[in-house]
């Protein structure tokens, strides 16, 4: 396979092919990441890799703070990522094409990017003023029996929309169709099913769709049936996903 050094953007969520992005850059490590980005052409893409955090902080601490009060600042590209950052992210994730880079009036940036294919992650490196990693992209295969599988799951996230906007006291719009494509229905149910980053994590670097598949329809069926048991959820926006602060 192909490998490419594409700038790395380290989050707390985990990034599918297909899904948008929406990102509020104020970090100057991540600022001169964008800077660079704007180099590149506008007809040609603008890719960055993104990779979920394993062990580490999304955003770097900026003042002294617990356990030590006299710490000093973390700085540099892989603050908060330890000594050695390959090591605090997990090993596959997402390259992204970002759409839309608008800088504002503090130097800050609004950017809007879209997961375009997965890749494996191999070395990062330290030395400029943003991540960069070498990441390998891998291929989509479709596993055994991915179409039927599709269909199970397509009918079992409606029933998880279901219960969830019931125990939500919300109405369910059903006016939006939903794909029937094995892969963009794999990523899209693994992206909105309400799951930790460990678990969203394990589907991202499923072998292939079918496998993927496979496992997001025992998910649904659990999250179904624990929706259905509890009186209540908390009263928070549980079908959206926060912008990420960087």
């Amino acid at each position: 396979m192909t490998t490419v050094q594409l700038p790395l953007f380290p989050l707390n969520s985990v990034l599918f092919p297909g899904l948008v992005l929406p990102l509020n850059i104020f970090e100057e490590r991540y600022r001169a990441m964008m800077r660079e980005l704007l180099k590149t052409p506008e007809d040609e893409p603008r890719r960055f890799a993104v990779v979920a955090i394993r062990d580490g902080h999304e955003v770097a601490p900026s003042a002294p703070g617990m356990p030590d009060p006299t710490a000093a600042r973390d700085r540099g590209p892989a603050a908060g990522f330890g000594p050695d950052p390959l090591k605090s992210f997990h090993g596959t994730g997402c390259v992204a094409d970002a759409a839309t880079i608008r800088e504002r009036a503090d130097g800050t940036f609004e950017v809007l990017a879209t997961g375009t294919a997965r890749a494996r992650l191999l070395s990062v490196d330290t030395s400029g003023p943003f991540l960069t990693a070498e990441v390998e992209e891998l291929p989509e295969e479709p596993g055994e029996e991915a179409g039927a599988l599709a269909q199970g799951v397509l009918r079992a996230f409606r029933q998880y929309q279901k219960r969830l906007a019931g125990a939500r006291e919300r109405s369910l719009s059903t006016g939006a169709d939903l794909p029937d494509e094995p892969a963009v229905v794999s990523y899209l149910v693994a992206a909105a099913i309400m799951l930790d980053t460990p678990t969203k994590q394990r589907l991202l670097q499923a072998p292939d769709i079918a496998s993927r598949l496979r496992e997001e329809l025992k998910l649904l069926r659990t999250e179904t049936a624990i929706i259905r048991n509890l009186p209540s959820l908390p009263a928070s926006e549980l079908t959206r996903s926060p912008t990420s602060l960087n």
